[in-house]
């Protein structure tokens, strides 16, 4: 029997029901990618960091007798557990700082972080990795994905951003612009590239930082995540195209260092 599904949210909305075809069905496509990924963990405990509204962790709920979403937006946390509560009773909702508590430690054996390192400044995706390396199980798994914003791809992305900008279609409107300089360095970019990255203020009460996708490199992000784990494996959604020249996604499946593994197992 097809589990229940909670109200859909603002992320399903824009973007797996978005109006615009394209939008529509690459989005659909990195979940279907993300739910193939989790799968042969069934059965373990799941936190999703970065959850949004919520949409993954309600399309794999039958998979996992426990999942956690977690998330900066304490307002979407809250608007999470209003659109759960009574409809899928093995998923919960923490704010992040809950998960400091010792309890979480290396608790978790699938632990997915999917389009969040992009908007992270430089010290904040230090942060993170680092969260999730101490959230992680042992011998559990963590599933990373990303926007590819170089190569081909960006050519495409942009052109469809301008389109549904010039359609009033959500907020494409707002979609950050490149000069011909910076389009070209991105286009060409190898692991390296790099261009100036605006960074933007979620407002003074909270004081977050953030970045939009422009410049963000995805080969320049692996290198980083090497840092706390070993990646496995790199994929592409939603076509696997080779090196994701012509993909929306690239996906990282990583394991703990074994110098963390055999931290944590003492």
């Amino acid at each position: 029997m097809t589990p229940a599904r909670p109200d859909p949210g603002h992320y399903e909305l824009k973007q797996l029901r978005s109006s615009v075809i394209a939008i529509r069905l690459s989005h659909r496509g990195r979940f279907r990618m993300a739910r193939r990924l989790v799968e042969p963990f069934a059965g373990r405990t799941l936190l999703d960091y970065g959850c949004g509204d919520g949409a993954f962790l309600s399309v794999v709920s039958d998979l996992f007798p426990a999942a956690v979403g977690t998330d900066f937006n304490s307002g979407q946390i809250a608007d999470c557990r209003r659109r759960f509560d009574g409809v899928l009773p093995t998923v919960s909702f923490r704010d992040v700082a809950e998960l400091r508590a010792p309890e979480f430690a290396h608790r978790f054996g699938v632990v997915t972080c999917m389009e969040v390192l992009e908007h992270c400044v430089a010290a904040d995706v230090d942060v993170v990795l680092d969260k999730l390396s101490r959230l992680v199980a042992p011998d559990g798994i963590a599933i990373v994905s990303v926007p590819i914003e170089i190569g081909p791809s960006l050519i495409l992305k942009q052109a469809l951003r301008v389109w549904a900008g010039w359609r009033r279609i959500g907020d494409y409107q707002y979609a950050e612009r490149y000069r011909i300089s910076e389009l070209l360095t991105m286009v060409l970019a190898t692991r390296r590239a790099r261009i100036a990255r605006p960074v933007y203020s979620a407002g003074p009460s909270d004081g977050w930082r953030y970045h939009g996708h422009k410049g963000f490199n995805w080969r320049a992000l692996r290198d980083r995540i090497g840092e706390n784990f070993t990646v496995q494996e790199t994929r592409f959604s939603p076509l696997g195209s080779p090196a994701g020249l012509l993909d929306s996604q690239a996906w990282f499946i990583c394991r703990p260092r074994d110098g963390r593994r055999s931290a944590a197992s003492r």
